[in-house]
């Protein structure tokens, strides 16, 4: 159903409650008209990370932009288990709204936590997802075994965040803007791509969601890396053409970025990029472009 939407918007986007898995209710901006794209955002944001890209895309595609379970304007499910924001369950939430809209097949984006959501959707359905495209994270098994040494300070919160309910949860919530704020300071070299507006708009929407993005955290630290192994093990590969747009952390960090991603995605263009982690917002030309290489393919 419709919904009134409070906060910034993508100008033109309709947006609507649409039930995802488990009877979640996650907060959807739709538009354009064409073969359907759904694009998941990272963190500490929400789809409105998505804007310049989804308002070119919409021009000949119909683009979907969830709020992830636990993020922004979505449901925040209690973690009763560690299903609850396992990837798996948060790839079928995409499934589930993506059909809602009335599209069985469709291409998927992700960035940072949105990528690792997508990456587990065209794992376990390969044939819904007709294309992927992750902007700069590894997958989740690969992710914790390139971190060592005073090196894996750079992802001092996968650490913070892994940990067990309670100490994690209170010390963000302590400071959260300042935790949050972190994050869209240091990860972005253009202050000038997420305006101030937008980032008050995600300091906000995190202030608010402290336990359910720690919950998705912790979930990668446990659950997420099961499922990844198991898909190892048995040689389940990303069936699909897939795009990997990535800052050059193989070098920073010592490990070949494209190798790893090659070893699950046979049909891989692996691209770095000169742009900063919020690449979408930061150079959203280049995105669309890559974007729209990919889905010719």
């Amino acid at each position: 159903m419709s919904a009134v939407h409070s906060g910034p918007t993508i100008p033109g986007f309709d947006y609507q409650r649409v039930t995802a898995a488990d009877g979640v209710e996650l907060d959807v901006a739709t538009g354009g008209t064409g073969a359907p794209i759904v694009l998941l955002h990272g963190f500490p944001q929400t789809h409105l990370m998505w804007r310049h890209v989804a308002s070119a895309l919409a021009s000949d595609h119909t683009v979907i932009c969830p709020d992830l379970r636990g993020y922004g304007a979505s449901d925040k499910p209690v973690e009763t288990d560690r299903d609850v924001y396992s990837k798996r369950t948060m790839a079928a939430d995409v499934v589930a709204v993506a059909a809602a809209l009335g599209h069985d097949r469709f291409a998927l984006a992700g960035h940072d936590r949105g990528a690792l959501v997508a990456v587990r959707a065209a794992l376990d359905h390969p044939g819904t997802v007709t294309h992927l495209a992750s902007l700069d994270v590894l997958p989740t098994l690969d992710m914790w075994d390139v971190l060592h040494g005073a090196d894996a300070a750079v992802a001092f919160h996968l650490y913070l965040m892994a940990q067990p309910p309670g100490l994690p949860e209170r010390m963000i919530e302590a400071s959260a803007d300042a935790f949050f704020g972190y994050f869209l300071d240091m990860w972005s070299p253009n202050r000038a791509a997420i305006p101030d507006d937008v980032r008050a708009e995600y300091l906000r929407a995190s202030r608010e969601a402290v336990p359910s993005i720690v919950a998705d955290y912790r979930a990668s630290a446990g659950i997420d890396v099961e499922h990844d192994r198991a898909d190892r093990e048995s040689g389940r590969r990303l069936a699909m053409p897939v795009v990997v747009v990535q800052q050059n952390w193989g070098d920073a960090l010592g490990y070949d970025a494209a190798a790893l991603w090659r070893a699950w995605a046979p049909d891989l263009v692996h691209r770095t990029t000169a742009a900063g982690h919020f690449m979408a917002e930061e150079s959203p030309q280049e995105i669309v472009a890559v974007l729209r290489d990919l889905l010719v393919r």
